[in-house]
């Protein structure tokens, strides 16, 4: 199989194409992908140059960090729960997330997550307790992995705008679940930094690992609105 990877040496350097010869098991996932391309300290490309290892974020390797997310052929996904018998065609292709600065090859940072989340003072305080009959809904938002895939995929996030994404959505939907005290402020912030921005477009959720029920999140606070 033939891998193509979009690498980059530093974040203000221009990002190049190289090309990789995989002959290992097709059960592999595409996080086993790149460590069998990284395994051996001579790295060479499809063409014979030598080249460096290639970058990029991981932690578990099990569906439960987040860290792995990147584009795979054309699709943003989780390079550990997707595996090559599963693709089509006879090529990988694998790029970073493009709404997020590059670090470096396929690392990239998502701090702006974080971030925006912090700057919109988006906390629980004291915990008060959720209504019993959010329970399972709160338990699968709790799931987030912060993995910004929901991000890459959103027509109306762009980093730097005052329109958060279907991450701060979630996050505001279980902090004014579990602070009734807060849940006012909270909704005022929620129409601020998302309500306003959203086009439903509700490609965030065909893409979350976790399969996280957004559009119950947004339709919990619209009603508190």
């Amino acid at each position: 199989m033939r891998v193509k990877i979009l690498r980059q040496k530093a974040p203000d350097t221009d990002p190049y194409w190289e090309q990789f010869e995989y002959d290992g098991p097709m059960e592999n996932s595409v996080a086993g992908v790149i460590d069998y391309l990284n395994y051996n300290d001579d790295i060479r490309t499809i063409d014979g140059k030598s080249t460096g290892r290639i970058i990029w974020d991981c932690a578990c390797l099990q569906g439960v960090c987040g860290a792995c997310a990147m584009v795979i052929n054309g699709r943003p996904s989780l390079a550990c729960e997707t595996f090559l018998k599963n693709l089509k065609g006879k090529e990988l292709v694998l790029q970073p997330l493009k709404k997020f600065p590059v670090i470096r090859d396929l690392s990239v940072d998502r701090s702006v997550i974080q971030d925006n989340l912090t700057k919109a003072n988006v906390y629980i305080d004291s915990y008060q307790g959720a209504d019993a009959r959010e329970h399972g809904r709160q338990y699968l938002v709790a799931k987030c992995l912060k993995c910004g895939l929901c991000l890459e995929v959103c027509p109306n996030y762009v980093s730097g705008r005052s329109f958060y994404g279907a991450v701060f959505a979630n996050d505001c939907y279980l902090v004014s679940g579990r602070n009734s005290d807060k849940s006012k402020k909270i909704g005022d912030i929620y129409n601020r930094y998302f309500a306003g921005g959203c086009s439903k477009a509700l490609s965030c959720m065909e893409v979350c690992p976790m399969s996280i029920p957004t559009i119950a999140s947004i339709a919990k606070m619209n009603s508190s609105r």
